[in-house]
C-alpha cells in the first residue's frame, strides 16, 4: 500500500484522516461521524465495507456514492499502478478511494478499517484521530485466537501523541489501554448515559446533552457517542452534531421495514447476535419471530446459534453465493429442527408465508446474505462477495 500510494503521489496526505476500527459498530460510528462533519460544513469522504447492492456504496463524498462510470474511469487510470504492486481487491478500492477523495478536495476522510487494524490497507494513512469501537472475538483465523491477540491488531491504528477513543468495556478496554500506553496514544473512554428507546431509534445523554439518532438498538448509543466526541475534538458545534445525526442511516444494520414486518441485520459474530437478541426484546417483545440465517463457515457458528436460537420461534437455514458460505446442512447441527433452503430468496419467501399475522421475519448472520437478497429483490444478478 505504501508503494502504491507513493506511485499515486500520496493522495492520503491531502486531507485529515480519522480511522475507525473495532469488532462491531465501526460502520455505524464512521457514518455518524461523516454525517456530523457534513452538517458542520466540511467536505467529507467516507470509505466503508462491505457493500450491499453496489461496490460504489463503499466510496462516497458528502453522502453521495461514487458513480459507476466514475469508478470505472478511476480504475482505468490506476490500472497500471495497481497491477505493478499486485494490489488485492480491497487494497485497490482503498487506494482508489484515497485518490478520489484528493481529487474531490475533501477536507476530512473517515476510513473504516476492513479487517483488524495493524495490517489493514487504510492503516498506511496518518490519522489525526483513531477510534476503536470495541473488541470481541471475530476473524480469529486471521487475527489470533484470544481477545489479547485481537486487541493487539486493533490497536495497530493508534498513533503516538494522537487522540484515540474507545467504547470498549471489561477486558477489551483494559487491553486497549495497555496498548495505548505502549504506543504513546492518548486513549479516552467514551460512555453515554440514560440510554432509552425512542420510536425505532435511540436517545441518550452524553457530555450534558441529549441526543437522538434514528438507528435501532441500545448499542448504537455507544457508537454514536464515539462519533460525537470525535467531532467535538475537531471543533464541531453541538447544533451540527444534532443536525448530522438526524440524517444518519445505516442499511442492513437493524434496518426495519415496517410495511413488510422485516428486519435486516448483519450480525455475524456472537457479540452482534447478542445485540440483535437484545434489540428484538426491546422493540418487538411480543412478536412471533422467524429467522432466515446464513453465515460464513469460518465464523463462530456455535456462538451465534447459542445467542439466536432462544429468541426465534422458527428458523430457515440458507446460504449466499460464495465459497465461504456454510451450507444449510453444515448449519443444521447448531439449529436442530430448522428448515433448510439453499436459495435465500426461497428461504425468505417460506419464512414470510409461514409466519402468523403480526409476526416478524429477521434476516441475519451475514451482510453477504443481505446483499444476495437485496440484489435479487432489485433484479440484479448474483455477485460473489468475499471482501
Amino acid at each position: 500500500m505504501r508503494e502504491l500510494l507513493a506511485r499515486l503521489g500520496n493522495p492520503e496526505r491531502a486531507f485529515r484522516v480519522v480511522l475507525v476500527g473495532g469488532t462491531n459498530g465501526k460502520g455505524s460510528t464512521a457514518r455518524a461521524l461523516a454525517r456530523i462533519m457534513q452538517a458542520a460544513g466540511e467536505r467529507v469522504g467516507l470509505f466503508t465495507s462491505p457493500h450491499l447492492l453496489s461496490v460504489c456504496e463503499r466510496i462516497e463524498v458528502d453522502g453521495v456514492p461514487i458513480g459507476k462510470g466514475t469508478l470505472e474511469r478511476w480504475l482505468d487510470l490506476l490500472a497500471d499502478d495497481l497491477e505493478a504492486v499486485g494490489a488485492s481487491y480491497f487494497e485497490a478500492l482503498a487506494a482508489l478511494a484515497l485518490a478520489y477523495f484528493a481529487g474531490r478536495r475533501v477536507q476530512t476522510a473517515v476510513l473504516e478499517v476492513g479487517l483488524g487494524g495493524r495490517f489493514d490497507a487504510v492503516n498506511v494513512t496518518e490519522p489525526e484521530l483513531s477510534i476503536i469501537t470495541n473488541v470481541s472475538l471475530d476473524h480469529t483465523d486471521w487475527l489470533g485466537p484470544t481477545l489479547a491477540h485481537i486487541a493487539r491488531e486493533k490497536a495497530g491504528i493508534l498513533r503516538p501523541g494522537k487522540p484515540a477513543l474507545t467504547a470498549a468495556q471489561g477486558l477489551g478496554r483494559k487491553l486497549l489501554a495497555e496498548a495505548a500506553r505502549e504506543r504513546g496514544a492518548l486513549l479516552e473512554q467514551v460512555a453515554p448515559v440514560h440510554v432509552s428507546l425512542h420510536g425505532y431509534g435511540v436517545s441518550f445523554m452524553y457530555a450534558g446533552n441529549v441526543y437522538y439518532a434514528p438507528l435501532m438498538g441500545r448499542h448504537q448509543a455507544a457508537n454514536i457517542a464515539l462519533a460525537l466526541r470525535a467531532a467535538g475534538l475537531m471543533g464541531v458545534s453541538d447544533a451540527a452534531m444534532q443536525e448530522g445525526l438526524l440524517e444518519l442511516r445505516h442499511p442492513g444494520r437493524l434496518e426495519y421495514r415496517s410495511a413488510e414486518r422485516l428486519l435486516l441485520d448483519g450480525a455475524h459474530n456472537p457479540a452482534g447476535a447478542r445485540t440483535l437478541a437484545q434489540a428484538l426484546a426491546d422493540y418487538f417483545p411480543a412478536s412471533s419471530r422467524a429467522l432466515v440465517f446464513a453465515v460464513s463457515r469460518d465464523k463462530d457458528i456455535a456462538g451465534l446459534a447459542a445467542a439466536l436460537r432462544p429468541v426465534f420461534n422458527s428458523v430457515w437455514l440458507t446460504g449466499y453465493p460464495a465459497e465461504r458460505s456454510a451450507s444449510p446442512a453444515e448449519l443444521l447441527p447448531h439449529f436442530p429442527g430448522a428448515m433448510q433452503e439453499a436459495d435465500p430468496l426461497r428461504a425468505l419467501a417460506a419464512a414470510r408465508a409461514a409466519r402468523p399475522p403480526g409476526g416478524l421475519v429477521v434476516v441475519a448472520g451475514s451482510l453477504y446474505l443481505l446483499a444476495a437478497l437485496l440484489r435479487a429483490e432489485a433484479g440484479l444478478p448474483p455477485e460473489e462477495m468475499s471482501q
